[in-house]
């Protein structure tokens, strides 16, 4: 199973991490052992990692998120673009 991770920068890291649960259901729709990083410098960038069973509607999701997946990220404070890396 690929682990996947995605790095993008957010408003504010704990209004980001607010969003943890709702964040991992969503992103569970596709993959599991979803995990949040925050940087150590203290900046606003931060880190997804995921086991991913269902690759094509991950990068669909990231590619367009639904309305729904588009206002968890702006309530999140998610800023794109998202990076997303692939381990195989």
């Amino acid at each position: 199973m690929p682990k996947i991770v995605i790095t993008h920068k957010v408003v504010d890291v704990e209004r980001w991490l607010k969003g943890s649960a709702e964040r991992a259901a969503v992103i569970s729709r596709y993959a599991t052992q979803v995990t949040d990083f925050v940087a150590a410098d203290g900046s606003n960038n931060i880190a997804v990692t995921a086991d991913v069973h269902d690759m094509a509607g991950a990068q669909a999701m990231m590619a367009s998120p639904s309305p729904e997946d588009a206002a968890a990220m702006e309530r999140h404070g998610v800023i794109p673009p998202l990076t997303v890396y692939v381990h195989k």
